[in-house]
């Protein structure tokens, strides 16, 4: 087996799936997030506050505020769609990128896919969810996005969880 195909310990992984060094710091970094976890806290209830449940979110200074001191994990997808314009090209354009997916399986030379399924083991290589073993493997979805994009699918795929919205 490959060094990259190796075991990991949900210990030895980040939030978004990199693996941590051999000499990480476990006692400084718990130590660290022991007096940040409140911060974040106050943070993610905040931004729930904000948001309210809805979808999109309203451009206004305290949005800017709240962006420029840090977006909690769990509404990052969704800031990311709305503050991009994602979300809006997204919902002009229903089904277009699985349109667009249908019609590029079909018309893309067989070089490129070749050239793209050799790259997957090689894009976001120290990311434990694109190894084969990793369950949910992200290497499909990784591979339906990178037919029309590169390496930043991989990181937009680790922050929405989701194809579409990482294409959009």
């Amino acid at each position: 087996s490959s060094p990259l195909e190796k075991p990991v310990s949900l210990r030895s992984v980040d939030p978004y799936g990199f693996e941590r060094l051999e000499d990480f710091d476990y006692e400084s970094y718990e130590e660290l997030m022991s007096e940040y976890l409140a911060v974040l806290t106050r943070r993610s209830i905040r931004w729930s506050k904000l948001l309210q449940g809805r979808g999109r979110l309203e451009k206004s200074i305290k949005v800017k505020r709240y962006v420029r001191k840090g977006v909690p994990n769990e509404h990052r997808g969704l800031i990311w769609m709305s503050a991009s314009g994602a979300q809006e090209h997204l919902e002009r354009n229903p089904g277009y990128y699985h349109s667009l997916l249908d019609t590029t399986k079909q018309q893309h030379d067989p070089k490129l896919v070749d050239s793209i399924r050799t790259d997957l083991n090689r894009t976001v290589p120290d990311n434990v969810q694109f190894r084969k073993t990793s369950s949910p493997c992200l290497q499909k979805t990784l591979y339906n996005v990178l037919l029309g994009m590169n390496f930043i699918a991989g990181y937009l795929i680790i922050i929405t969880k989701d194809e579409e919205k990482s294409f959009g």
